[in-house]
């Protein structure tokens, strides 16, 4: 069974990166045709993709947060991480990695909330 799990602060400051990992078990993040992914949830809203890394290494941003995303990933290690530069109180959320051929599979999710 795979399972994620997120790790990072649960504290950001505005104007600072939000960084995150992802440790994934149970399974290889460069299985053919698997896609890895970070989602986030804002309090009281819906549920927004961010960006996803295929097993090929190739890498996919929502356009609303291009500019200021960067996803990377280390086989060495299994993981996958999320950078979101510049950050404002309107990135406080729930984040979570998900993965498989279609997000089959889900971590429990991490608050982050972004305050001085």
């Amino acid at each position: 069974q795979v399972q994620l799990q997120e790790s990072g602060p649960g504290l950001v400051k505005p104007s600072q990166t939000l960084s995150l990992t992802c440790t994934v078990s149970g399974g290889s993040i460069t299985t053919n045709y698997y896609y890895w992914s970070w989602i986030r949830q804002p309090p009281g809203k819906g549920l927004e993709w961010i960006g996803t890394i295929a097993s090929s290494g190739n890498t996919y941003y929502s356009p609303s947060l291009k500019s200021r995303t960067s996803m990377s990933r280390d086989t060495s290690k299994n993981q996958f991480t999320l950078q979101l530069s510049s950050v404002t109180p309107e990135d406080t959320a729930v984040y979570y990695c998900a993965g498989g051929e279609l997000v089959d599979y889900w971590g429990q999710g991490i608050q982050v909330t972004v305050s001085s």
